[in-house]
């Protein structure tokens, strides 16, 4: 039986942190233990309590480090717990715990060490509701992505994704803010073969987005460092 982790950095999530483990709890997976990790990045809510009720294992960044570091964290975590594969998602409840079979399946059956979960496969489901400075942001950064790793891939923003446990052992991330870009351009240069699979979308309820018009003025140098490591 391998163990198959999935982490969910949180921020001030308590509005959705328990449905998410909750829903999360039903899942399974074919040949996988499943068990649940919360990185709460620097909380003031009760967004670790409800976590840990639930029997999910919460790291705590004791201030808020930005959402690579988050990830960072639960990548290492993983690892360290002696995870077989991971699994990635957001815990603002955009993105469907019951897709992670799908999301794993590649990993599961040998053919890759990377998953990106994409909303943009499968015609226009996975991103009815998405605002539009959203989708032309993504289809920006994900273009730029295509053209950096002379891959095709319909999502690089994506908030879900799998790992093989070497992928998620040797995966970098360069800057503390967020994650997205470097660690697919990380991994491919590595290279780790990927795939991409259908995933469902829906727009938060509560909350707020980190992303907004400060993004690409931080993520753009973060890309230009990754692209400068040896």
């Amino acid at each position: 039986m391998k163990r198959l982790a999935v982490f969910v950095p949180a921020k001030d999530e308590e509005a959705t942190i328990g449905q998410l483990l909750d829903r999360l709890a039903c899942v399974r997976v074919h040949g996988c233990k499943l068990f649940a990790i919360v990185v709460d990045d620097g909380s003031t809510d009760r967004t670790a309590q409800l976590a840990g009720g639930r029997g999910a294992l919460v790291v705590r960044h004791l201030e808020n480090g930005g959402l690579g570091a988050a990830v960072r964290t639960g990548l290492r975590t993983a690892v360290e717990s002696g995870a077989d594969l991971v699994a990635y998602l957001d815990a603002d409840l955009e993105y469907s715990p019951e897709d992670i079979p799908r999301l794993v399946e590649p990993v599961l059956a040998g053919r890759v060490d990377y998953v990106l979960g994409s909303r943009f496969l499968g015609g226009s489901r996975g991103v009815r509701g998405m605002r539009l400075y959203r989708r032309v942001g993504n289809l920006f950064f994900t273009l730029l992505l295509v053209l950096l790793t002379r891959r095709w891939m319909t999502d690089g923003q994506t908030g879900m994704r799998a790992f093989s446990r070497e992928a998620a052992s040797r995966a970098e991330i360069v800057h503390d803010y967020n994650y997205a870009q470097v660690l697919t351009l990380d991994l491919l240069r590595k290279g780790f073969p990927f795939e991409e699979v259908p995933v469902r979308y829906a727009p938060r309820e509560h909350g707020r987005s980190f992303v907004s018009w400060r993004y690409p003025l931080k993520v753009l140098p973060a890309i230009w460092r990754e692209l400068r490591e040896p």
